[in-house]
């Protein structure tokens, strides 16, 4: 029987921007008391309003986040975003930051590989942003070599922070690896067996954007 995971933080009002970025205002530009003239008091909306950066809560990179000349969101189609064969990998707590497998490249091709730490019970304090883990090049490498179409992670960012030269992202990225960072909920899944999706809006020059991001738990 299928069933369905939700694997995305809640977007809410002043929470989930990326360290250091503004935090998103979620309210009503009408709520409904305020709508209700606008319609001869026979009816009421609620009109919401966002504002926010893109980097915010779990959210994918397109390769215009790293690369001038890259995609953006609006020119990634839906086969490269929604229900693909998904696979987790699970990171042992013990081992440390440096997160990385030995997998067979054919376990990898074309699927959305997803990185389990559990370091999604941080979230929403101070500590999720310390010392989190990262992506080794060693992996990374792997991940290019075998055809991966996304990565996933349940931690802030697939490279350390303090390193600006932002390894993972640069070959992820170059190659057309989607990036999904922010997870949540993966313990909820097998290692296979289901399918993956984080669409994103198709916006123009679309660098990063927040998604819904699920998975289809029985499709494999």
């Amino acid at each position: 029987m299928k069933r369905y995971s939700e694997l995305s933080h809640v977007m809410q009002d002043g929470a989930g921007a990326y360290p250091g970025l503004p935090q998103p205002s979620v309210g009503a530009y009408l709520d409904h008391e305020q709508s209700r003239s606008r319609y001869d008091g026979k009816a009421e909306f609620y009109l919401g309003r966002i504002e926010t950066v893109t980097n915010v809560g779990t959210y994918i990179d397109s390769p215009f986040h790293r690369f001038p000349d890259g995609e953006d969101l609006a020119a990634i189609g839906l086969p490269r975003v929604a229900d693909l064969p998904g696979i987790v990998l699970s990171a042992d707590p013990a081992a440390g930051r440096a997160i990385g497998f030995f997998v067979e490249k054919s376990e990898l091709f074309g699927r959305a590989v997803l990185i389990k730490t559990g370091w999604d019970r941080f979230w929403g304090t101070d500590a999720y942003a310390k010392d989190a883990p990262f992506l080794t090049a060693d992996f990374v490498g792997l991940l290019i070599g075998a055809g991966a179409a996304l990565v996933g992670v349940d931690f802030l960012n697939v490279d350390d922070t303090a390193d600006p030269v932002r390894p993972a992202h640069t070959g992820l990225l170059g190659a057309g690896i989607l990036i999904v960072e922010n997870l949540t909920n993966l313990s909820d899944l097998p290692r296979d067996g289901f399918s993956f999706s984080a669409v994103p809006l198709r916006v123009q020059r679309g660098a990063s954007f927040p998604v819904r991001a699920y998975a289809r738990i029985g499709d494999r």
